[in-house]
């Protein structure tokens, strides 16, 4: 295939490793389970807010959420807000996949231009990067806080683009969120699904451009031959 002009790249559980976030439950007295439903209350909360036309930043999401979740909980070996500050602060604190660590150096040295465009904060998506050493590898860190509007809402894909100073249907969106990769679809992207796991894509969005395994294989695509 073509090869795009432009990578953008979702941050959270695409780049990043969010089970991590797990132990940071396990440190204050809650269950590892819990941080699987409580992310997925953030996107969930901050996708109707985006529809209400009252978009707020992902973390005063993330906080509210997890101040219900954790209140629950009676086991907590802390003070409610400090275990709040504990879980989220754990963030910036993520790995990034064995993949990406690999792949992105291969897709910056090939002369892929990269920027990442996250429904968390900058300062976040900053601090993985270069705890992993991969700054150097995107030219920008963007996120939909300054687009006014969560992904998968189109000026969220309208504004990376318009910051980069390409057309839509010159960028790729990669994502392992399929319900990403639909928005970007609809905003006139192409798009490439990072499938880690398998799963099989969802047959109510439109098929992704590309399929593959992890960054490794991406490289292996875009800078074949």
């Amino acid at each position: 295939m073509d090869a795009p002009e432009l990578l953008v790249l979702d941050v959270n559980e695409t780049l990043s490793d969010v089970t991590a976030l797990g132990a940071r439950f396990t440190d204050v007295g809650a269950p590892t389970a819990l941080a699987v439903p409580w992310f997925t209350g953030v996107l969930r909360d901050g996708f109707v807010l985006t529809i209400l036309g009252g978009s707020r930043p992902f973390a005063e999401v993330a906080t509210d959420g997890l101040r219900t979740v954790l209140s629950a909980q009676s086991d907590l070996d802390r003070p409610l807000d400090d275990a709040v500050a504990h879980v989220l602060a754990g963030f910036s604190e993520l790995p990034v996949h064995a993949d990406v660590a690999t792949g992105l150096p291969r897709l910056a040295a090939g002369g892929v231009r990269m920027i990442t465009l996250s429904n968390g904060s900058t300062s976040v998506a900053d601090s993985i990067l270069t705890k992993a050493g991969l700054r150097d590898t995107v030219e920008d860190v963007l996120s939909v806080e300054d687009a006014g509007a969560w992904k998968p809402e189109p000026r969220a894909y309208a504004y990376g683009v318009r910051r980069a100073q390409v057309s839509e249907r010159a960028a790729m969106m990669v994502a392992c969120h399929p319900w990403d990769l639909a928005g970007a679809d609809a905003a006139g992207y192409r798009t490439a699904y990072v499938d880690r796991t398998g799963a099989p894509w969802p047959s109510v969005f439109p098929e992704p451009d590309l399929v593959v395994s992890g960054f490794d294989e991406l490289a292996d695509v875009l800078l074949q031959g």
